[in-house]
């Protein structure tokens, strides 16, 4: 049964004004035009800035050239939420630096020159949630390094150097990203992590996957396990029930057997690039029928007449197909080059007709003829080439077939003339010998002669484009889209979404800093049966320009429900939540 949200209440949003006190109390070559939150922006300085406030929430020293860090560099600032270190010369981090920090949720240090971890790098950090250390040298992480986070809720460690990875015991965590280093497959002992919902093993060379390890996350909705050495498809993915999200791209597999996906129905999106197929089952609707997004780039399509229902079907269904330039035919000479997506129905080389016949009453004892095709050397009258205008005359035109109450164990002798049917197009003859053209999708016209114009878009001027969308939605989380959003404002720093829960007792709004260069985030570990409004504005700006998610409508497996207005924040109800309090600025 679908649930629809009744239409919720627009939140209500405190300007916070630029005034001339809070601008001399600013760094230097900083900016704080936000109450609680201090920019400070390619600086080119190596060290931290100094006169931040004590009230400050939200500290952003990116892309500074900071090479060294300081215990003093933080002192009286227990008031910190937030503080964004990533894109500098950071080549250490000093035991205990982070500690006066009492009050820190997430920490983002990604893209430094970081090369070990200590045991007491991230000592007093007990209410962290989000670390981010990708894109750094790390070789090495001390065993004990992340024992006193036991509130976190994401660990990114991509892009490393690590040959080890320390256990880890986190019994919040929802999102574990390891990839492009060189650790071996990770074992039951080493992720105790019960709540994982997003695990991300690519580009670590694994020849194979712990059957004991993915069985034990009993909530996991995303897994990456790309560009390995997986020669066969990993048998433990046919007991893994609850993924939504699955890359398989760039493993040495050679031919799927497709049976192997046929408990995997609940996919949303799908990865399989790079894996040397030429062509996809018809049956693939079918295996995959909650999918919304697929990815099928660099592998050597072979375009001929049994992938023709390809392109219809990603339209009909509207499938977003990702990296789309990179999805083109190899095979057959003609197509080679071309985009798979754009590929008309006659392009794939499929005969032009076929013969249908239909069966029909018995009405006398004597037996009917045999089934007889008009041979190719037939002087049978061809209808000319069809006027770009329609017929007036109707009364030549043969009515549709209408199927028989009862049905012959015979046919009637009739046939089809040859090639009447253009574009692909179907002939059907009914039991008077009449035919009709059954045209494929995108043809019309008697003989299918003509293609059919899509129809114009026509926007309702009361209604804006949304500037952001819903693209893939779990039972505790939900992808957001925010490319146009972007796009539309090109000076843009970052995006600032603000969401709340309207049916818990906690009605204060949380905050997720996004910078421009990550056009899509996923809120994860939503409250269990909440209803969520969300919102966005631009990242260090007064929040005067509010974007709504507008006309949208999400259906998941029949008991979630997005529901959006032009006026109204987006809506969200799901089931099965963990809990989140969260504000964190992210950057890949």
């Amino acid at each position: 049964m679908k649930l629809c949200l009744p239409l919720l209440l627009p939140l209500l949003f405190y300007q916070h004004l630029w005034s001339p006190a809070l601008a001399n109390s600013c760094p230097k070559d900083c900016t704080c035009q936000v109450q609680d939150s201090v920019f400070c922006f390619s600086r080119k300085e190596t060290k931290m800035p100094s006169e931040v406030t004590t009230t400050t929430k939200n500290l952003y020293v990116f892309k500074n050239g900071i090479e060294s860090l300081s215990q003093e560099d933080f002192l009286e600032l227990e008031n910190l939420e937030m503080l964004d270190l990533s894109q500098n010369k950071l080549t250490e981090l000093p035991d205990h630096v982070f500690e006066p920090l009492s009050s820190l949720h997430n920490l983002d240090l990604s893209a430094n020159q970081i090369v070990h971890i200590s045991k007491d790098s991230f000592a007093g950090l007990e209410h962290l949630e989000r670390l981010y250390l990708y894109s750094n040298l790390i070789e090495s992480i001390h065993p004990a390094a992340f024992d006193g986070l036991q509130q976190l809720l994401e660990l990114k460690l991509q892009g490393n150097k690590l040959t080890i990875m320390p256990a880890l015991k986190m019994p919040h965590l929802l999102l574990l990203d390891l990839r492009f280093n060189s650790i071996p497959s990770p074992e039951p002992n080493d992720l105790q992590t019960p709540k994982l919902e997003s695990l991300k093993l690519g580009g670590l060379g694994l020849s194979s996957l712990d059957e004991e390890l993915l069985g034990s996350f009993k909530n996991l909705h995303e897994l990456d396990i790309s560009n390995n050495q997986l020669t066969t498809f990993p048998g433990v993915l046919r007991e893994v029930r609850g993924l939504v999200s699955l890359s398989l791209a760039g493993n040495p597999m050679g031919p799927l057997k497709w049976e192997d996906f046929e408990k995997l129905s609940e996919l949303q999106e799908l990865d399989i690039s790079n894996l040397s197929l030429q062509g996809l089952p018809e049956t693939l609707p079918q295996l995959f029928p909650h999918l919304q997004r697929l990815t099928v780039a660099e592998n050597p399509f072979n375009c001929l007449c049994n992938l023709a229902w390809f392109p219809s079907w990603l339209r009909i269904k509207q499938i977003h197909l990702s990296r789309t330039e990179e999805t083109r035919c190899h095979f057959p000479p003609f197509n080679s080059g071309k985009v798979l997506e754009r590929l008309s129905h006659r392009e794939f080389g499929c005969p032009v007709t076929t013969t249908v016949t239909t069966r029909t009453v018995k009405t006398t004892a004597i037996p009917p003829a045999p089934i007889t095709n008009l041979p190719s050397t037939t002087h049978e009258v061809i209808p000319g080439k069809p006027s770009d205008n329609p017929s007036t005359e109707t009364g030549n035109d043969p009515p549709p077939p209408t199927p028989s109450s009862t049905i012959d164990p015979d046919l009637r002798s009739t046939f089809c003339p040859p090639n009447i049917c253009l574009n692909g197009g179907t002939c059907w003859l009914d039991n008077k010998r009449r035919f009709e053209c059954i045209c494929p999708p995108g043809t019309l016209g008697r003989y299918c002669e003509k293609e059919e114009d899509p129809l114009p878009h026509t926007e309702d001027p009361t209604l804006p484009e949304p500037e952001i969308t819903a693209i893939l939605v779990t039972s505790s989380s939900i992808l957001l889209d925010l490319h146009q959003y972007i796009d539309m404002r090109p000076q843009i720093r970052g995006v600032k979404l603000t969401y709340k829960n309207l049916s818990g007792l906690d009605k204060r709004a949380k905050h997720l800093n996004i910078p421009a260069s990550y056009p899509e985030y996923t809120i994860r570990g939503l409250q269990q049966n909440s209803t969520y409004s969300v919102c966005a504005s631009p990242l260090g700006e007064p929040e005067d320009e509010d974007r709504y998610l507008n006309d949208t409508k999400i259906t998941l497996q029949l008991v979630t429900v997005v529901h959006v207005t032009s006026k109204n924040p987006f809506s969200l109800k799901m089931h099965d939540f963990q809990s989140l309090s969260a504000q964190m600025h992210l950057k890949i």
